[in-house]
C-alpha cells in the first residue's frame, strides 16, 4: 500500500502544479482582456450607458420577449399535436406530420419569415367558409399579415417542428413496461399521458426545450428583416441616426446576454425538480424466493 501511495504522489504534485499554472494563466489573460475592453475609447462605454435603458430599446426588448413567449407557447402546443400525430399508427396521419417536420426543419427560418410576410402575393384573398358552398367570407391577406403577425406565424410554425421531435424523443424515453403497467391498471389514454408518460418524459424534454427557448429569444433578431422593431431593430434604428454602430450593438448584445442568463435559471430549477421526481420512482422489486419447511426452494 505504501509503495502505491509513493508512486501516486509525484503524479498528484505534477497535476497540482499544472492546475495552478492554468489558473494563473487564465486569470492574467482575463485581466488583460478586461482591461483592454474597458480602457479602449473606441467602445464608447458612456454611449452604451446612455442607451442601455433608452425607451426605444426597452420597447424593443418587450416586443422580443413577447415574440419569444408567444412563439414558444404556440409552438409547443402545435409540436405536442405533431408529436402525437407522428407517433400514430395511422399511416396518413404519421406521414403528414413527418412531411411538416421535414419541410420546416429543412428550410431556413429567415426564408420562412420572408415567405409568410409575402404570402399575399400568392393568396391576395383567403376565403373562409364551408367547401363547395357560397357560405363564407373573404379575408384580405395583405391587411392581416403585417410584420408582427408574419413574425409570430413564421417563428411558431418553425418552432413547432423542432418541439415535435423533442417531445416525441421524450415520449420514446419512457419504457414500454411503464405503459403496459398503466394499461393493466385500466388507465385511460389521457390519464396515462398525464400520470405516467409526461412525468417520466419531462427530464428528457426540459433541457432541450430550455435550449430552444434561449435559441428562440436570440432568433427573434431575424424578424428585423421584416421591419419589426424588436431589440436588434431598435438598436439599428438608433445607430442609423447617430452613426454609433458599435456601442448600440453592445447594448443589444448585453440585453441578449442578460435575458439568456435569466432564462437559464428557471430551466436549471425545473431540471432539478424533475430529476428529483425521477429519483423517487420505485425501483424494480427483487424476485422473492419461497421455500418449503425443509428449506428447498420452490
Amino acid at each position: 500500500m505504501g509503495s502505491i501511495d509513493a508512486a501516486l504522489k509525484p503524479r498528484l504534485r505534477l497535476r497540482t502544479r499544472a492546475e495552478y499554472a492554468g489558473w494563473i494563466f487564465s486569470i492574467l489573460a482575463g485581466i488583460g482582456i478586461l482591461t483592454s475592453v474597458l480602457t479602449n475609447p473606441n467602445f464608447k462605454w458612456h454611449v452604451v450607458g446612455k442607451y442601455f435603458f433608452a425607451e426605444s430599446i426597452l420597447r424593443g426588448l418587450m416586443l422580443t420577449i413577447f415574440l419569444t413567449v408567444a412563439s414558444m407557447a404556440l409552438g409547443t402546443l402545435l409540436g405536442l399535436a405533431l408529436a402525437v400525430m407522428r407517433s400514430s399508427h395511422v399511416k396518413p396521419v404519421s406521414i403528414a406530420a413527418g412531411l411538416y417536420i421535414t419541410l420546416f426543419r429543412g428550410t431556413p427560418v429567415l426564408v420562412q419569415l420572408i415567405f409568410w410576410f409575402n404570402i399575399s402575393a400568392l393568396y391576395p384573398d383567403l376565403r373562409i367558409g364551408i367547401p363547395f358552398t357560397d357560405i363564407g367570407m373573404a379575408v384580405d391577406t395583405n391587411a392581416i399579415m403585417g410584420p408582427i403577425t408574419a413574425a409570430l406565424v413564421g417563428l411558431t410554425l418553425n418552432e413547432a417542428a423542432y418541439m415535435a421531435e423533442i417531445i416525441r424523443g421524450g415520449f420514446s424515453s419512457v419504457g414500454k413496461g411503464q405503459i403496459e403497467a398503466a394499461d393493466s391498471l385500466g388507465m385511460s389514454a389521457g390519464t396515462r399521458m398525464r400520470k405516467v408518460i409526461i412525468p417520466q418524459a419531462m427530464p428528457s424534454i426540459i433541457p432541450a426545450t430550455g435550449n430552444q427557448v434561449i435559441g428562440m429569444f436570440k432568433g427573434t433578431s431575424l424578424v428585423s428583416v421584416l421591419g419589426v422593431a424588436e431589440l436588434l431593430q431598435s438598436a439599428q434604428l438608433i445607430y442609423a441616426r447617430t452613426y454609433e454602430t458599435i456601442p448600440l450593438l453592445i447594448v443589444a448584445s448585453l440585453w441578449y446576454l442578460v435575458m439568456t442568463l435569466l432564462l437559464s435559471y428557471p430551466q436549471s430549477k425545473l431540471e432539478q425538480k424533475y430529476s428529483r421526481a425521477t429519483s423517487r420512482l420505485p425501483r424494480k422489486a427483487k424476485p422473492v424466493v419461497l421455500t418449503d419447511p425443509e428449506g428447498a426452494a420452490r
